[in-house]
């Protein structure tokens, strides 16, 4: 791995790898049902979830992906985004000296509450970000209650 910023204090970014790798394991992209076998995870779109009072969000960095090499489903309170990002033709008389980015199959798979509106989950891709938007059901959002 290449550092591009160098930071003063050791500990930090032990802390952050460390945080990385509970965010994977607890986020785990890999495949433990018999059904998505055929799916080889051989990278990882990095993945950023936010909660709201109304909604959960997913955003998976996916650049040079269009949204027809995506395929999101959510079954049993799982949502399930998968897809393929293709490695670039090369000319023939071109030599790779350094590949840093990932080509190939993707499998993330987010265990979501059952208090969600799997009714109205909706997606967007624009400029290599796919967001999924997942609201939350009305009984589960917060509310006021009146003092009587």
């Amino acid at each position: 791995m290449t550092k591009l910023i160098r930071t003063q204090n050791r500990n930090l970014s032990s802390l952050q790898q460390e945080i990385d790798r509970l965010f994977e394991g607890f986020f785990s992209s890999r495949v433990t049902d018999e059904d998505s076998s055929r799916y080889a995870s051989m990278w990882s779109p990095r993945t950023d979830l936010v909660e709201t009072p109304e909604a959960y969000r997913i955003e998976l960095d996916v650049p040079g992906m269009s949204r027809e090499d995506i395929h999101i489903n959510f079954q049993n309170d799982r949502l399930t985004v998968s897809g393929e990002r293709s490695h670039e033709t090369r000319e023939e008389n071109e030599e790779r000296v350094r590949v840093e980015r990932s080509f190939g199959n993707f499998f993330r798979s987010f265990t979501l509450p059952s208090t969600v509106n799997a009714e109205h989950i909706s997606a967007e891709h624009d400029n290599g970000v796919l967001t999924i938007t997942v609201p939350k059901a009305e009984e589960s959002k917060p509310r006021r209650i009146a003092i009587k």
